[in-house]
Formats: structure tokens, sequence, C-alpha cells
């Protein structure tokens, strides 16, 4: 490994693989010191991310809403009397937003509605002969939406987790979020993004103590069916610990984003994708693998210059140091190979003909073409929900989308006939697996005199 500038370029893949590329459990995470010691001030002790949520859980599920309070106060430092969000403060949030972003969250809206309205999700009934199989499509009753606003308000999450479950035709959507400092106010931009997609119901309180009180309700805080939005290290532990009792999105925890660049690619383009993958979080990955390690010194240089512009600049540190590189490899197909095997969150192709490679694509929650189509735009405005797969789970899982808030009810509605002749093949499967009375039910409808 060189350390260029502030980003770390590696010309092994092996050592690469073993340090920046190294997936590993959620309970296997390294803990930052700063947030061990917030840890040890919070419990009077040591104990781990995961010991802390499952006390944090316990807590709520026994202590209901003045839990939620008093975690509000210790760790949000929070002094509330009451979790909800008025109907008049949502539309005062609006009101106090500026127009231009009050139009481009409206803007944003309605690109995500459109998107996930285009989604084909169906039911169907086929009744050729022997009866009817079929599936019924119904929403989830309820979903609880998770708006991350730690070290800063994320309206766009609240746009692409309730918007796709608006279309899926969920008839309860309820928000909760980190309350302010102090007096626990929401962010008037958190506010009006609710207000512009027509949510009624927040509630202030994060962490870990939002996820359980949505899987297990308190006097204040109705329990959901399921749990959906990404939040931090704490949060995507207690979906973990809660998973089973509720249903939920998946394991959205810190965001990575990789870029595989060749020689053409601008390396002031790839520098400003990487720097905004990086501020997001200390535990975020911003990656380059490129066959040309030209390139990478050039983007390593750029991302040193433009660092003290930028408003997070000691995150992004972190971030470049902790989590974050750039790996030579021997052409793009070794790329696409490490790409693969990584499965990134996000995966951006700037690389001459984009198109031509997509087909190599095996593992991304989302594929970014080319210069013009950058990560940030589908963090906002592109149209698809920017909540995706984290942590390699883009091997088996996907971006939230329409389907992630309708269950599927299989249909059997078999005719007598039809229900003798199966019934045969099902009682020689049920016997062969040593269940009689399975069996027997099957055999009971083998001579059984049709009408009756």
């Amino acid at each position: 490994m060189t350390p260029t500038a502030l980003l770390p370029i590696y010309d092994d893949l092996s050592a690469a693989r073993a340090s920046i590329l190294r997936r590993g459990s959620l309970r296997e995470v390294e803990v930052p010191p700063r947030i061990a010691d917030s840890l040890r001030a919070l419990f009077g002790e040591p104990v781990s991310p995961d010991e802390a949520v499952r006390r944090i859980i316990r807590s709520v599920r026994q202590g209901g809403d003045a839990a939620l309070l008093d975690w509000n106060r210790r760790i949000d430092g929070a002094t509330l009397d009451a979790l909800a969000v008025p109907q008049d403060a949502i539309d005062a949030g609006l009101r106090r937003t500026p127009d231009e972003v009050v139009a481009a969250l409206t803007l944003a809206a309605g690109r995500i509605r459109a998107f996930h309205e285009k989604q084909p999700v169906t039911g169907w009934l086929d009744a050729a002969g022997e009866g009817s199989l079929g599936q019924l499509v119904r929403p989830v009753e309820s979903v609880g939406v998770y708006v991350a606003g730690g070290t800063a308000p994320l309206p766009s999450s609240l746009l692409m987790s309730v918007i796709p479950a608006q279309v899926a035709g969920v008839p309860e959507i309820v928000v909760v979020t980190p309350p302010g400092r102090g007096d626990g106010a929401v962010p008037d931009v958190i506010l009006a993004a609710a207000a512009v997609c027509g949510v009624r119901r927040i509630y202030r309180v994060g962490g870990a103590q939002a996820i359980a009180a949505l899987a297990y309700g308190t006097e204040s805080v109705p329990r959901v069916a399921k749990i959906v939005g990404p939040g931090n290290l704490f949060v995507t532990l207690a979906k973990q610990q809660v998973y089973g009792d509720v249903g939920i999105d998946g394991l959205p925890g810190p965001t990575e984003t990789m870029v595989i660049a060749d020689d053409s690619a601008d390396p002031a383009l790839a520098a400003a994708d990487l720097l905004a993958q990086a501020e997001h979080d200390v535990l975020a990955s911003a990656i380059l693998v490129t066959p040309s390690r030209d390139l990478a010194e050039r983007v390593s240089a750029e991302i040193g210059q433009r660092l003290e512009t930028l408003s997070r600049a000691g995150i992004i540190t972190q971030s470049l140091a902790g989590r974050s590189g750039a790996v030579i490899v021997a052409d793009l197909d070794e790329a696409f190979e490490v790409a693969n095997d990584y499965a990134a969150e996000h995966l951006c192709l700037l690389v001459r003909d984009p198109w031509a490679w997509l087909g190599r694509v095996r593992n991304a929650g989302g594929v970014f073409l080319g210069e013009s189509s950058f990560e940030v735009l589908g963090d906002y405005v592109a149209g698809p929900s920017h909540v995706m797969p984290t942590g390699g789970t883009a091997r088996f899982a996907s971006p939230l989308n329409v389907l992630d808030f309708v269950k599927i009810t299989s249909v059997i509605g078999l005719d007598p006939r039809a229900a003798a002749e199966l019934s045969r093949a099902a009682s020689v499967l049920a016997r062969a697996e040593a269940l009689t009375a399975h069996a027997a039910a099957a055999e009971a409808r083998i001579n059984r005199e049709p009408g009756r």
C-alpha cells in the first residue's frame, strides 16, 4: 500500500482484499474510539455496540414512552414532553423551508413516484381445467420509516422510503427521526419532505430506541408490521435484533461506493464522487478500482486539493483513512471480478463505453453508467430509491422497491377431480416422509364421490 495524499493506493490486490475489500459481520465492525468512549459514558462500563442495542431494546419494551424520552435526553440531549410532531408543526416547517428547496423536493418526489409506478406488481388467477391457482397481492398494513438525522438531516431518505410504500398502497405509514438537541425540534427540511409526500405521523426518536418502539409499540408510537430506512450502525444492529418480531427491508449499514475507472476518466469527477460518498459517515467506504496507477495518483491529488473546501472534512478524512482507497488491477476484466466479489451498494462506471460493460455486473445495488450518471443524482432525483443493499448484501438483496411493501398470498382452488388425481402423488410423498396423517388426508380424497 502506498499512502499518496489522503487516498491510500493498493498495488497488491491481495493486500486490498485483506483490508478495504474485506467483508465482515456487522458485529465485527471495528468501533472508532469516539463511539467506544460514548458507549462507556452512556452505560458506565465498556459495552459492545451489539450489547448496547440489546439493552436499549429491552428498556423500551419494558418502559415504553418513558424509556424513549429518557434515551432522547441521554443520547440526543433533547428534553421533550411528547414524542409526536403536531400537524401544525409539519405545516409550519414546510412554510419556513426555502421555495427552491421545496421545489427540489417536489421534483424528486415526482420522479421517485413515477419510477416506482412502473414496477409490475400484479396478482393472477389461472382457472384452466382443474380449478384455480394464483396469487393475491396485498399491501403491508403498516410501515415505520426511519429517517436518519444524526450528523445531517436526510429528507431524501424520507422520500425514497415513503413513496414506494405509498405506491404499494400501504394504509399506515409513520416516520421516526432523531430529535434536535435542546427542544427536540425536527429540522424544517425533514418536515417539508413529509408534507410534500403527505406524511402526517412523525415521532421524535432516533437510534436503536426508535427501532424498538416501531417493533413493539409504546403508548405513543404504534407497532408496525415492517420497518424500513437506512441508519447508523446502532439502527442496523437494532433492525437485525428485532427481525422476526417485525419485518425489515434489510440491513443498510454504512454507505459505500465503488468506482471502476480507466484512463479515460476525468480525475476531478472521480475525486468528487469519492468525496461525496466519504462525507456520509466515518465508516463509509469510497473505493476506486482502476488499471491506471497514474489515474489513481491524480484522483488522490484532486481529493487533497478539494478537501479543504468541504464542510465535513473531518468525517471525510476519517472515512478515507479507514475504509477507502484505490486498488490497482491488471485490467478492466479484473476490475469487474473485484466489483462482483465486493458487491457494492453503488457501482459507478467511469470507463469508455460503460454500456458495453453492463452485462459484466452481477452484484451491485445500483449501477451508474458514465460521468453524467453519477451517484449523487441517484441519492436525490434520478428516480430509483437510494435505499440500497450494503455490506456485500447486494449478492442476494435488492434496493428498496414496491415489492418490499406488499405480501403475496397463494390461492389454491382445485376441483374434486383434480384433487383426487393429485392426491395419489401427495400420498406417496407423504409416506416417503413418514407423515401418515398427511397421507391419510390425501387418500381420503382419492375415492371420494363427486359432489360430496
